[in-house]
């Protein structure tokens, strides 16, 4: 079978088409556009602007799926439609004017799938599954054998604290405290605490992986490398407040859409990286689309 699965995220909306085959998935085409629907986000609620401009991503994607011949589609919303106040307004007007059904996930359904899709391309004995998307940040605490301990949902995203505590383009010294003072709060609020220490984090999502790009151009280190040590994580934090264009310069080249939500993005997994003692992170090419997938598309 093929299929597209398309993610209509807080900060990206993406579609990605994959063949299935005896319960495993090879992806075989992906698009994204950067939508920015947080933006349009005023006392809670989306406006119709930005319901509008989650329909014209659509829209163009609903083209591809034609010329490929594609009919099974899904789509999905994370922290972009849960996290309003008026949800089921924003999924009447989209099945209105794209004729698309858009499945709404909670926080720990969202976890759960990234789990499940992360898992499949990278193998740890235990750890943290981190997924840090635009409007919230998932996470699942697991041991041995895969066995998950605790799962949840942050409403911390990078492009949420961008518009919540950066003025211009790029985040001051005390925009970054308040920044990482959120998180904590949040944290403390969900008793991540209680946690306990995780020596393995598994990444991922956008920023997760614009941080390895910006990662490996900075330490000179192969492109294909997916692993982050924590320590130069914050040097490359440190590095950012004492020289802003040392880090700037190389994201322009290599993801120049997130210039302003990515040290946000850093923010978020610095300070979670700090809380759980952790000494890596592995980035994994797969995570919430690919658990959709075959979770709740494969199982019908």
């Amino acid at each position: 079978m093929i299929c597209g699965i398309i993610d209509l995220g807080s900060n990206t909306i993406r579609l990605s088409i994959y063949t299935t085959d005896s319960g495993s998935v090879k992806p075989l085409f992906n698009k994204k556009v950067t939508a920015g629907l947080s933006g349009y986000v005023s006392d809670g609620a989306l406006s119709v602007k930005g319901m509008g401009k989650a329909c014209a991503a659509l829209h163009s994607f609903r083209s591809i799926l034609t010329n490929f011949g594609i009919q099974n589609v899904y789509v999905f919303a994370t922290a972009s439609l849960r996290n309003i106040s008026n949800t089921a307004q924003a999924v009447e007007y989209i099945k209105q004017n794209t004729r698309l059904d858009v499945d709404v996930l909670s926080g720990d359904e969202e976890a759960r799938l990234v789990f499940a899709g992360a898992t499949q391309s990278v193998q740890l004995e235990e750890g943290l599954v981190l997924d840090i998307g635009g409007g919230s940040s998932e996470y699942i605490s697991f041991a041995a054998g895969s066995e998950i301990k605790a799962s949840g949902s942050l409403p911390v995203g990078s492009l949420n604290q961008f518009y919540r505590h950066v003025s211009g383009l790029l985040p001051t010294a005390s925009a970054m405290r308040k920044i990482r003072s959120e998180v904590l709060g949040e944290m403390k609020e969900k008793e991540f605490f209680q946690l306990g220490k995780h020596r393995n984090i598994c990444g991922v999502g956008g920023t997760i992986r614009a941080a390895r790009k910006l990662y490996n151009e900075v330490f000179e280190l192969p492109q294909d490398n997916a692993e982050l040590e924590t320590d130069k994580v914050e040097r490359l934090l440190k590095l950012f407040e004492e020289d802003q264009r040392a880090i700037y310069r190389p994201v322009l080249q290599l993801s120049p859409e997130r210039i302003h939500t990515i040290i946000p993005g850093m923010l978020i997994l610095s300070t979670i990286s700090k809380t759980c003692q952790a000494e890596r992170i592995t980035v994994s090419g797969y995570g919430v689309r690919e658990g959709y997938l075959l979770s709740r598309v494969l199982r019908q």
